[in-house]
């Protein structure tokens, strides 16, 4: 990895591609390992997945690379500077850490005001970026009577100020409703479109699947998996579910698909078959001639938590009593 600061650190990370990148990355506090030989890889211009259980060690990671900790070992390097000299890349990392603070008395508009001021940052930006999280007609309200959603909103406003290269965001629909969820999920998208990359963790897999083009799965601070999110999921089991009028020709049907080398498990009035979404239309061809009409057909496709426990989990664990281990960003 290399050490660039000042004004080649833009080629730098351009010329690998990275906006955030570690090698070893460990935390040790004593003799436990909150995050473990972590390297990390996230491209410029993707949304970033960052997730894992309690304990995982994202929120340490994050606190690294926003150089509000020490690293025990490794290094890092954010926007293609070494973290060795974070005064050259903060400037240009706008983070939402462990939830937003405000004056609750004051509106949005002045929280924005003293923020710019402290960081002189031009007063003029505020505007535009109170219009781009949907806080316009609210802006000279208090930040006390606002929602949840609004004050997320705001956080990242807040972050947004010093026009960052880079989002850090940690949690930022913790605590949302379904529609703030999806207010915070078009303006990440939002800033996506014009270039801003961003790491976001979460402990809601399913919101982080329908968002993220990158994922990082971390678990007891080592990182089980990283990579696109399409092929992580694209490389994980299918079944194809099938519906007919009675239970003989759903017998009639499993059969079928034993003969083509595919199991399948019947129950609840269908048949789910364990093959990928291609042999549908042979299923239905085979179940056709011998002489069963399905009346049902689907794919089903292993969801992120699904994937992310068969990842991190022995063969014998139970993944549905740790579902609940997914409480808050760790």
């Amino acid at each position: 990895m290399t050490t660039t600061t000042g004004a080649a650190a833009s080629t730098t990370a351009a010329a690998t591609g990275l906006a955030i990148g570690t090698e070893q990355l460990t935390k040790r506090y004593g003799t436990r390992a909150a995050v473990d030989g972590v390297s990390l890889q996230v491209p410029i211009g993707a949304i970033a997945g960052f997730v894992g259980p309690n304990g995982a060690g994202k929120t340490t990671t994050i606190r690294m690379l926003l150089a509000l900790a020490r690293p025990t070992a490794g290094r890092i390097e954010v926007l293609g500077v070494s973290s060795s000299r974070p005064q050259d890349y903060l400037p240009r990392v706008g983070a939402l850490i462990e939830g937003p603070a405000f004056y609750p008395g004051l509106s949005a508009r002045r929280n924005l005001e003293v923020l710019a001021a402290l960081g002189g940052i031009d007063r003029r930006r505020i505007e535009p970026l109170l219009a781009q999280v949907g806080l316009q007609g609210r802006e000279r309200d208090a930040v006390k009577t606002y929602s949840q959603g609004m004050r997320q909103r705001l956080g990242i406003a807040a972050a947004l100020l010093p026009s960052p290269a880079l989002l850090i965001l940690d949690e930022p629909t913790n605590g949302l409703d379904p529609a703030g969820i999806q207010e915070i999920r078009q303006l990440l998208r939002n800033l996506r479109e014009q270039g801003i990359t961003i790491l976001m963790s979460s402990h809601l897999l399913a919101e982080v699947e329908q968002i993220a083009d990158w994922i990082i799965l971390l678990n007891r601070g080592k990182v089980a998996y990283q990579g696109r999110m399409d092929a992580l999921l694209k490389g994980q089991q299918t079944a194809l579910i099938v519906g007919a009028a009675s239970a003989d020709e759903l017998r009639i049907i499993a059969a079928v698909a034993r003969e083509q080398q595919y199991e399948s498990e019947l129950g609840d009035g269908q048949l789910r078959v364990l093959a990928p979404a291609n042999f549908a239309g042979t299923l239905n061809q085979r179940a056709l001639e011998a002489g069963a009409i399905i009346t049902e057909l689907h794919v089903e496709r292993s969801s992120l938590e699904e994937t992310f426990f068969s990842l991190t989990e022995p063969p014998t664990a139970n993944t549905s009593s740790t579902a609940g281990t997914y409480g808050g960003a760790q």
